[in-house]
């Protein structure tokens, strides 16, 4: 087996390690290099269908676009999505392997372990690199033992490691000289250099403490990459709720920020249109008039759908419907439509069921089987635009609201809802904005007519370009030589 490796872990959460790895995956595939990306363990709740019919964290996804490859739940073999501040549903390999509370999980991490290993040593034998992304912190004091996701599988398989940190949140020698501090002597040595992440201003102010950082640890400082403006990459979990001013937008769309928001990445082709004035409505914010209203999915719904009512959106929503607003409901927000959601097993947390708001003719039950698709085909109104998604869910939904599809596959299959009135719409695909032409048709049901083209697949290939040029400038690949295939002596 003759794979190279490398390993980024960050000095916190959303260092860059997701963005680091897309960039070398990017930039070793234009050099020729058969290479995968490779996540032990992750925990969020932006998922993508991989094309062995499993699950991965969404930033697999990304990094595997970027190699050039489809995504496989070998780049993600465990995945962790939270239904509660205490307990996750664990997949593994892609598949629901079981519900586990902190502690539970902590006794399964030797299984977990395995199959970590198993993807690792396919993904060896079949590519010439492997590029590995850690998880949150290795200095996390309390998750050290039986660890997975950062130096324990490191140690396991001999990989060498990068230490990736954040600039633009303040603090980035603390964080890496007391990240470096705080792990053992076999971990510190298995660290070759360090990247510094999203500086902006003048590089010479940064030297000093480039030259005392490498004086004090003995390790050299591989990049300083730069503050990249307008990035638009898939983001791992994080939601993010500021919203980029736009000079003339022309419709106003809003969702709230459920506490177990899943796959919030639907409404990233909003986010970048000039035309829409797109906002996550925090907890306690007074929501404003808009005209559309969008319900996202969830990884526990009846309990973010007590979130809503508690947070007054019912009648929000319903002020709304009055106005002549519109609404779409995408997966668990198409659940929260219906009349009823049933849970007998507790799959998303205590067993029961709750009504729903009650503005489709359609009820859903949680079932133990997950739905894991890519699909294809056309929206159900106007002139059927196409229309390309995927599907995660557990429940199944049935009644006489679904007489009235709101998307036509291409296999003779058809899904969601459309209200008799045509201002609601539900759906279990996800990705619904993401193709150009039903973009274009949802604006223009919404009221936005002659709305700009905006292909988010073409953007977000540019975008991962962009980062791959900056960190191919940014490297001293002749400091790395751990990673030959980069250039490195």
């Amino acid at each position: 087996m003759n794979c190279s490796s490398l390993m980024v872990q960050g000095t916190t959460s959303d260092a860059g390690k997701s963005t680091l790895v897309a960039a070398l995956c990017r930039i070793l595939r234009r050099r020729g290099v058969r290479v995968a990306p490779f996540k032990p363990q992750n925990m969020a709740l932006n998922s993508a269908v991989t094309v062995d019919g499993g699950e991965i964290g969404r930033a697999q996804a990304l990094q595997a676009l970027a190699a050039g490859l489809p995504p496989h739940s070998d780049f993600n073999p465990v995945l962790l999505k939270p239904t509660t501040d205490c307990q996750a549903q664990v997949i593994i390999h892609g598949r629901v392997a079981e519900n586990f509370n902190a502690r539970d999980y902590q006794a399964y991490k030797p299984l977990a372990m395995k199959a970590v290993l198993a993807s690792w040593q396919r993904l060896c034998a079949a590519y010439d690199c492997v590029l590995v992304e850690g998880a949150g912190s290795p200095a996390e004091i309390n998750l050290r033992d039986r660890d997975v996701a950062n130096m324990g599988f490191a140690e396991a398989v001999d990989c060498p490691v990068i230490l990736i940190a954040d600039i633009d949140r303040g603090g980035v020698f603390a964080h890496l000289v007391g990240t470096l501090d705080l792990l053992s002597t076999s971990e510190q040595a298995r660290i070759k250099g360090f990247v510094i992440n999203r500086f902006r201003g003048d590089i010479g102010l940064l030297e000093p403490g480039l030259r005392w950082l490498e004086q004090r640890t003995g390790k050299p400082v591989l990049a300083v990459l730069p503050y990249l403006h307008g990035l638009f990459i898939d983001a791992e979990d994080a939601l993010a709720l500021s919203q980029a001013e736009k000079s003339h937008p022309r419709l106003t769309v809003i969702a709230p920020a459920l506490p177990r928001v899943a796959n919030h990445t639907d409404v990233d082709a909003l986010r970048l249109h000039p035309a829409v004035d797109f906002r996550w409505i925090a907890p306690g914010q007074p929501p404003p008039a808009a005209d559309l209203i969008i319900l996202p999915g969830s990884k526990a719904v009846r309990d973010d759908l007590d979130w809503l009512r508690r947070q007054g959106w019912p009648t929000t929503i319903a002020r709304h419907l009055r106005y002549g607003g519109k609404v779409i409901g995408l997966c668990g927000g198409f659940q929260m439509l219906g009349e009823r959601i049933d849970d007998p097993h507790g799959l998303e947390g205590i067993a029961g069921h709750s009504d729903g708001l009650g503005w489709l003719a359609v009820s859903t039950r949680l079932e133990q089987g997950k739905q894991l698709r890519n699909v294809n085909g056309r929206l159900a109104f106007a002139d059927r635009p196409a229309m390309r998604g995927y599907e995660i869910h557990l429940g199944r939904s049935t009644g006489d609201g679904l007489a009235k599809p709101a998307v036509l596959f291409d296999d003779g299959g058809t899904d969601g809802a459309i209200s008799d009135d045509q201002q609601i719409l539900g759906t279990y695909c996800h990705g619904l904005f993401d193709h150009p032409e039903a973009l274009a048709a949802l604006l223009s049901w919404a009221g936005l007519a002659h709305a700009e083209h905006v292909d988010l697949a073409a953007r977000r290939e540019a975008d991962i370009d962009r980062l791959a040029d900056a960190v191919d400038v940014a490297m001293d690949w002749d400091r790395l030589p751990e990673l030959r295939l980069f250039g490195g002596d």
